[in-house]
């Protein structure tokens, strides 16, 4: 890659001087942390490190004057991923980070390679890393701290600045968090959009500034734009200026990112163009000296200290703010502008040119500031105004293992959700006053009517309820401060990414909260990214998917989901329960709350069915000892429904499938084919348990024993409402032969048992599998 023609450093008024050498330092420094990871640290393997020289140097002026004139301790920033290193070099300048942990990026226990809230050693508000994600983390951020914070003023502590590039704005995650109905009201947010007009493999070809300016206002954001630096706007004053910013308003950006690379007899060449104006703008560039066209044409708003410092001035905090900054990709670099600048690194020798030219050693890369200068001074000042209080963390409420209902009759595990929520509002209210649930738009069809008609849904305001004198109005919908049912509209990523906001106040703010967020179980594929990295994160929640499974027979294939009981097992941070009955929701649900708010907690998914259960299968023991054997199997992955003499085959079924599991068994029995049948609540805590067998990880193994033991070991059919290979480990525990039944292909709507016929899962088919395996 070539080198662009270097520009002369800026000359600044005096009361910018020590900023700008900061700026100049934290330039140094996050190039620096890139250049030592790739080029200095030894690499035995040869596979590239990586990391963005030119991401970090458009940002660098933003970041220095964000964090070193406006930002304030109550305030939190997402901070764009590949600008990580000028974090870094940041909270280093501040005295948040030792100088030891700067030769660390991407190296194994050191700095990450994008911010990470709960891997990185120094002050992360947001893991950012899921392009879009950690920009719409700021929103959810804000409707949580409001949540947490029932105050007369609405939860307002601080900003939530996102500093975001250009081509993050492509995500669909961003227009979807933008559009929902609470975001206008949000006057915490401020993002600058670091317009560099640059993606990964490209420059944009099109001018997307108008259109996104639009896009913004219409959601109801201020919009301010930092589009020319001082020193090009004073050019505008002259004669020709007029036509000058013409000529570049126009301007394909193509063609002004070529304009980076040229000399400065090249520019005076093709800044003119070709229209009427040419001649004038001729006439201005041949008044300009070559040392200031060579500055004029990288003098963007968004490294303009000046005009960073005004337009932070002017956020109005009565509604959310966007502050479209322009910027140079690679500013004050010798990659600055080039097309294919991305992932470029610096070589020794421009590195060792660069730190001439900013006044640092190459070979002392990590120097500070002179004791007691006015930007070391500065640096200290900074640190101590944003020094924050060490967070208190209030204890999570205990909540109760059993609330003591047995349920009877017919009833789902979905409606046991709603049950369980009321009861819990009446056994252990203290408990119940920490839940908020989140739903998008599907509250009342996933059986949490009660539940928002007992505690309300919240708003920042009181709103009236217009229907409250309609006697046919089932469900009450009064919005208020108080309310505990946060309500979302039709979008799957923005419930997964305030979810994971709730689940984050025990460590931001001290306040844990117990949040549940409940969805139509095929959707949990659309949500599985945010919902990952909210976990990744830090945030500790409840994701309830419901209906599930191809039991959901009338709606057809694309309303059913078949992989979602693997992605449960698969996710780190989280366990995942599917039960069969009431009680077995129940007692999970009681236990996954139990595990949020608290450092050594995690995250749960719960699997749940609208199929209506006879509920007296699952043969609940009356004593009270007995009682709590099956709790704590229930909880642990697994437990025995079924244990006849002489059993010859083991049937292990999971939700709503252990009904035609319990049938099969029947009728292998009147077969002289005995069979246990056991049923599976959490296939990722029986895989735990059997990893820790074999001496991988610490989970307790006793479940296996309880469940699956040895002296009953037969050979095993496995059946799912889900894909089998989900079951598929558990021949393994015994090394016994096995069939395994599920779901491989896209479900077909129709009665439930020509459904459960068509894909191979129903009492028939479990009966066939134990055949072949005992016969």
């Amino acid at each position: 890659m070539t080198t662009a023609p270097a520009a002369p450093r800026r000359t600044t008024a005096v009361a910018l001087d020590v900023l700008h050498e900061i700026e100049d330092r934290v330039l140094w420094l996050s190039s620096a942390i890139v250049h030592h990871a790739n080029r200095v640290r030894p690499n035995p393997s040869g596979l590239k490190v990586g990391g963005h020289q030119a991401s970090c140097a458009s940002m660098v002026s933003i970041m220095t004057a964000l964090w070193f004139r406006h930002l304030r301790p109550e305030d939190r920033v997402s901070v764009k991923p590949h600008a990580s290193p000028v974090l870094h070099a940041v909270n280093h300048l501040i005295g948040d980070l030792d100088a030891a942990h700067l030769p660390t990026l991407r190296a194994f226990g050191g700095l990450q390679s994008y911010p990470s809230r709960s891997k990185d050693p120094d002050t992360v508000d947001y893991s950012t890393g899921s392009v879009g994600i950690g920009a719409t983390a700021t929103i959810w951020g804000a409707l949580a701290r409001r949540y947490a914070d029932a105050s007369d003023d609405g939860g307002f502590r601080g900003r939530q600045y996102a500093l975001v590039g250009d081509a993050e704005l492509d995500e669909g995650a961003v227009w979807e968090a933008l559009l929902d109905p609470q975001v206008a009201g949000l006057g915490e947010l401020v993002w600058i959009v670091d317009l560099n007009r640059q993606s990964l493999d490209r420059v944009v070809p099109d001018i997307a500034a108008g259109r996104l300016h639009g896009m913004f206002a219409a959601a109801g954001w201020q919009v301010l734009t930092l589009k020319y630096g001082t020193l090009l706007e004073r050019l505008f004053e002259r004669p020709g200026g007029a036509a000058l910013r013409a000529r570049i308003d126009d301007m394909a950006n193509p063609e002004y990112q070529r304009l980076l690379r040229c000399t400065a007899g090249e520019l005076r060449e093709r800044l003119p163009g070709t229209g009427a104006d040419a001649p004038a703008i001729a006439g201005l560039v041949a008044g300009t000296d070559d040392a200031t066209l060579l500055e004029v044409v990288r003098n963007l708003g968004g490294h303009d200290l000046s005009a960073l410092d005004t337009a932070l001035s002017e956020v109005d905090d009565h509604r959310p703010t966007v502050i479209f900054a322009y910027t140079v990709k690679g500013h004050g670099l010798p990659i600055q502008g080039h097309p294919q600048n991305h992932s470029s690194l610096l070589t020794e020798d421009q590195m060792r040119q660069l730190a001439a030219e900013l006044g640092t050693d190459l070979d002392d890369p990590w120097a500070g500031f002179p004791a007691d200068s006015p930007a070391a001074r500065l640096c200290a000042e900074t640190g101590a105004r944003l020094r924050r209080e060490a967070v208190t963390s209030t204890a999570p409420p205990a909540v109760p293992t059993d609330i003591g209902r047995t349920p009877t009759g017919v009833a789902t595990t979905q409606a046991a959700l709603g049950r369980t929520l009321l009861d819990l509002t009446r056994s252990a209210p203290e408990a119940a006053d920490r839940v908020v649930t989140v739903s998008p738009d599907v509250s009342s069809s996933t059986n949490l009517g009660g539940w928002v008609n007992k505690v309300g849904v919240w708003s920042p305001t009181e709103r009236v309820d217009w229907f409250s004198d309609d006697a046919e109005t089932i469900l009450h919908w009064r919005e208020r401060p108080s309310g505990r049912h946060m309500e979302l509209g039709i979008a799957e990523t923005n419930l997964v990414g305030l979810l994971g906001e709730l689940g984050a106040t025990w460590s931001r703010w001290g306040e844990p909260l117990l949040p549940i967020g409940v969805l139509y179980d095929p959707f949990v594929n659309r949500a599985l990214e945010p919902w990952s990295y909210g976990i990744y994160a830090g945030g500790q929640s409840i994701l309830v998917g419901t209906p599930s499974g191809v039991t959901l027979a009338p709606e057809g294939g694309a309303h059913q989901s078949i992989t979602t009981p693997s992605l449960g097992l698969e996710q780190p941070g989280c366990t995942t329960w599917e039960p069969a009955f009431a009680l077995d929701t129940e007692w999970t649900l009681l236990a996954a709350l139990s595990r949020l708010g608290r450092a050594d907690g995690g995250s749960a998914y719960l699997r749940l069915s609208t199929r209506p259960v006879d509920q007296t299968l699952a043969r609940v023991p009356a004593d009270p000892a007995a009682r709590e054997r099956r709790r704590r199997q229930v909880v642990a992955g697994a437990y025995p429904l079924r244990r006849p003499d002489g059993a010859k085959v083991t049937i292990a079924a999971m939700g709503a499938l252990v009904t035609e599991a319990l049938a099969a068994a029947d009728r292998l029995q009147n077969l002289g084919i005995p069979a246990d049948v056991v049923c599976v609540t959490s296939p990722g805590l029986l895989y735990r348990a059997l990893d820790a067998r074999a001496g991988h990880g610490d989970a307790p193994d006793w479940i296996l024993d309880q469940a699956f033991p040895a002296e009953r070991a037969t050979p095993l059919v496995t059946v799912l409402d889900g894909h089998p290979h989900t079951l598929a480990f558990l021949a393994t525990v015994h090394r016994v032969p096995s069939r395994r039944l599920g779901v491989t292909r896209f479900g077909q709507s129709g009665a439930l048992d020509e459904v459960y016929r068509h894909h191979g899962i129903d009492t028939d088919s479990i009966v066939g599998a134990a055949l072949d395996l005992t016969q």
